[in-house]
């Protein structure tokens, strides 16, 4: 890495062999030979090491590690079974990672503005090579080392390289390092570093030693692991002390990464932008109706000058409108770009006479404060900006200055105020039906817009969302009427969406709703958005998003409009609720192997082949491995890990299962009570007939609880998907025929024939019944319901033969703690009146109402 001090930007392009025109195409193609692609190399893996993570399972060392204790007898075959079990995980595993990377590469790779052969074009970052000339505006994250040719200052966020969150002011001929942010301005840049000569890329050792906080939903997922883990660990512990010490035995012979997935999936409130997610971001201006306010221009003259403060190649939509409309033949000395905090453009210029002139466009309010207008103009202008709000049109502001000192950076003569611009960007087609989905999944959107609050009034009242939003100047104050006192926190929680927003305002909403228990997503496309974005528990980058918006997003979304939003939604929920089928999946089948054989060595001194229950193990990974492809049916609500339902439900299931399992060896072991009924001969005296039995009667039961558990109803009633159904009856066939003709005996199992194969799988049926039921109460207990009856329901316990209508009305009054207070409804003309005699909104009023029980209490 060459360290370039303060050398002037000429002196460096001399140096890298290019000039202000950029390199040409060939140049390029050489230097990419010597420098190689501008790509930072991602940490690899050992295949070996992976593939012996796999190998190397908590049940895999106990299982070999008993087998070497006790003379190996079983290692030969337990070890080949490990080794093909965890190759078959590490091809799984690495198709799955490198699908994962090529719809990344494809789809999310970093793109910039390169000037090749004197040509401004959009080209990938990964092209680029020392010598480059690049553009650099606000929301780019710079794609290599750069030194700033001439311009307007610019600030940049290096927070990712200093830890300094403040942006920091960079002039032309300063250096900046990959992965800075540009926070404000626009300006060419020469790239003098790429690649792993960057400042990045040799302070990568950094990088690797941070250790980020987890999220909850993996919290959880760990702890549900060391549970299992431990369960596992205290079996052994018991069994080896019971055992040994207690039972005076002889030692046996022979035995011997999904975290913005998990949140969306429990996303109960979404807070979008307006523009570009409802409404299609294409505006249009209403020429017959620009409202003009300098005495020396026309309505053309405002589109002309909208149009020569506007600049199509930043791709802005609105800038992008107003010169379609007119264009503009000036000679351009020097343009500001649109920045969030003064939301305002302005340009430089110098007309066909020699004149130069200056031009500013932008938030009405901001233009305003340029011009210093007075009362009388100010309330005119509102006047227009409220009545073009009342049509849902947005209004854009124009001013103009002379510059009589002829040079860019002088403040020039007094602004004037010239006009208004109406813009009118249309509701998407689909999104009053996405909101519409959107509650019906229990999702509340919540519309976040800078514009005026009529604008986002009447876009909520045309997309259904209603009307009850509020100003960015009642957000810190309380809303007090005749009944009602909010605070901020209660508006926020209330409110359909905030007009007037500033980026920053968006960070303490999601902060708000995330104090209020919220699982908060928060869309967003600008840099400045960036904070929000981080804050919220799922960060979604819209289309079109800022490099900076996409780094700081959890979700880039391809495509435009909140119903994509809602089909990520939905496959969150999808692939959550596999998550968790298999997670209270994975709790039972813990709870059963360990408890069911803890039981039977324990009470019967009988000890299940381990190669046995490997096989058990593989078999069920097997089924388990085509879950990902399985038919579910999404939650209607957010849903979450809930530790305590998860652990409860596997506890309880495994638990059931085990005692199955328990009963079924006693009842062949001790009993004739097969031989009895079914005719088949006793196996009660061939431990190694009776290991086949136990072995097919546990494989049976274990996979199919995964049935129970995929399902938010009656398993029998959501089928599942063809390869988990085609995978369970594989294995089932293949455990089937082991029982029936195995005789292996380094796994101490014999053959017991078709005759007790049927008589083992009619015991499984008859098992799998009660599951369901089993499930149901379990939730039922969980959600609390059961305990709310008893406390808030005692009609429903009452001896009392009937009940009289005012009995029955005190004891619901008392129930509800309004035992002695007056319940006072007033009348529909008492309430205008009033609301009228306050000048209060009335359709607001009427929805707090609504949302406080449509009572008002009066003592």
């Amino acid at each position: 890495m060459r360290h370039w001090g303060r050398t002037s930007c000429d002196e460096i392009l001399k140096k890298l062999g290019s000039s202000r025109e950029g390199l040409s195409t060939e140049e390029a193609r050489t230097k990419a030979i010597v420098y190689g692609p501008n790509g930072h190399s991602v940490h690899e893996d050992n295949e070996v090491l992976r593939f012996l993570r796999f190998f190397w399972s908590p049940l895999s060392s106990v299982m070999v590690s008993i087998a070497l204790a006790n003379g190996g007898g079983d290692i030969v075959g337990i070890t080949a079974l490990l080794i093909f079990h965890s190759a078959i995980c590490l091809v799984v595993s690495n198709k799955a990672r490198n699908a994962a990377r090529a719809s990344i590469a494809a789809g999310l790779a970093p793109k910039t503005k390169v000037l090749r052969d004197g040509t401004w074009t959009e080209q990938l970052a990964a092209v680029l090579v020392p010598g480059d000339v690049i553009s650099i505006k606000l929301g780019d994250i710079v794609p290599a080392d750069v030194c700033l040719l001439e311009g307007d200052p610019l600030r940049i966020d290096e927070s990712a390289l200093t830890s300094s969150s403040p942006p920091v002011t960079k002039n032309p001929g300063d250096q900046i390092f990959f992965g800075s942010i540009c926070a404000q301005g626009e300006i060419e840049a020469v790239v003098i570093a790429t690649g792993a000569n960057t400042f990045f890329a040799r302070s990568g050792h950094l990088v690797k030693n941070t250790n980020q906080a987890q999220p909850l939903q993996k919290k959880i997922l760990m702890a549900i692991g060391k549970f299992c883990i431990c369960l596992t660990a205290l079996g052994m512990m018991v069994e080896i002390i019971v055992m040994y010490p207690i039972q005076h035995r002889n030692y046996r012979n022979g035995i011997d990464n999904l975290s913005a997935i998990l949140s969306m999936a429990g996303m109960d409130v979404l807070c979008c932008d307006k523009t570009g997610t409802l409404t299609l971001n294409e505006f249009t201006v209403d020429k017959d109706l620009i409202a003009v306010f300098a005495k020396d221009e026309d309505k053309d003259g405002v589109l002309l000058l909208g149009a020569r403060a506007s600049q199509v190649e930043n791709q802005d939509a609105i800038d992008a409108c107003i010169v379609r409309k007119l264009g503009a033949d000036i000679t351009e000395v020097h343009f500001l770009p649109f920045n969030p905090v003064d939301k305002r453009t302005a340009i430089t210029y110098v007309d066909s006479d020699g004149n130069w002139h200056r031009v500013s466009k932008g938030a009405p309010e901001k233009i305003i404060d340029l011009c210093k207008v007075g009362k009388d103009v100010k309330k005119k202008v509102h006047d227009v900006i409220g009545k073009f709000a009342d049509q849902n049109l947005r209004s854009l502001a124009v001013a103009k200055q002379a510059v009589p000192e002829k040079t860019k950076d002088s403040a020039g003569g007094p602004w004037q105020f010239v006009g208004l611009l109406p813009l009118f960007d249309p509701p998407r087609h689909d999104s009053a039906e996405a909101i519409r989905q959107a509650l019906n999944l229990g999702v509340n959107v919540k519309m976040i817009t800078g514009d005026q609050l009529a604008i986002g009034k009447e876009t909520g009242r045309r997309l259904g969302m209603g009307t009850n939003m509020y100003p960015l100047s009642l957000l810190g104050q309380h809303i007090v009427n005749m009944t009602i006192s909010l605070s901020i926190d209660e508006i926020i929680e209330r409110a359909v969406g905030f007009a007037g927003v500033f980026p920053e305002h968006k960070y303490k909403i999601v902060n708000s709703l995330q104090e209020g228990k919220h699982i908060c997503g928060m869309t967003g496309d600008g840099v400045s958005d960036a904070p929000a974005l981080k804050e919220a528990d799922i960060g979604i980058a819209v289309a079109d998003a800022t490099d900076a918006a996409r780094g700081a997003s959890d979700i880039v979304l391809t495509k435009p409009g909140l119903s994509v939003i809602l089909g990520a939604v939905l496959t969150s929920r999808e692939i959550f609720q596999r998550m968790k089928s298999y997670t209270i999946y994975a709790v039972s089948i813990t709870i059963r192997i360990v408890l069911a054989f803890l039981l039977l060595a324990l009470i019967w001194k009988y000890d299940f082949s381990p190669f046995m229950v490997l096989i058990i193990a593989i078999l069920n990974d097997g089924t388990m491995m085509t879950i990902p492809k399985d038919r579910v049916k999404p939650s209607p609500v957010p849903d979450f890990l809930k530790l305590g339902e998860i652990l409860a439900t596997g506890i309880v299931l495994g638990t059931y299962l085990a005692v199955t399992t328990v009963v079924f060896f006693w009842a062949a072991h001790k009993t004739n009570f097969f031989s009895d009924k079914f005719g088949v001969r006793s196996i009660g005296d061939n431990p190694h007939e009776l290991t086949a039995a136990v072995y097919l009667q546990v494989s049976i039961g274990s996979q199919a609880l995964i049935f129970v558990t995929r399902s938010r109803s009656w398993s029998y009633i959501e089928y599942p998907g063809l390869q988990l159904m085609s995978a369970f009856f594989v294995t089932q066939l293949i455990a089937t025929l082991l029982t029936v003709y195995a005789n292996w005996g380094f796994a101490r199992t014999n053959g017991i024939g078709w005759g007790w194969a049927g008589v083992i799988w009619l015991w499984s049926i008859m098992s799998y019944i009660p599951l369901d039921i089993l499930k149901f109460t379990i939730w039922y207990a969980q959600s609390g319901r059961a305990w709310r009856t008893l406390a808030y329901n005692p009609m429903a316990f009452n001896t009392m033969g009937s009940m009289g209508k005012g009995a029955m009305h005190a004891t619901q009054r008392n129930v509800l703690g309004l035992q002695g207070l007056k319940i006072f409804i007033p009348s529909r003309d008492m309430f205008k009146s009033v609301v009228q005699s306050k000048g209060l909104d009335n359709m607001t009023i009427q929805q707090h109402l609504i949302e406080a029980g449509k009572v008002l209490v009066d003592d």
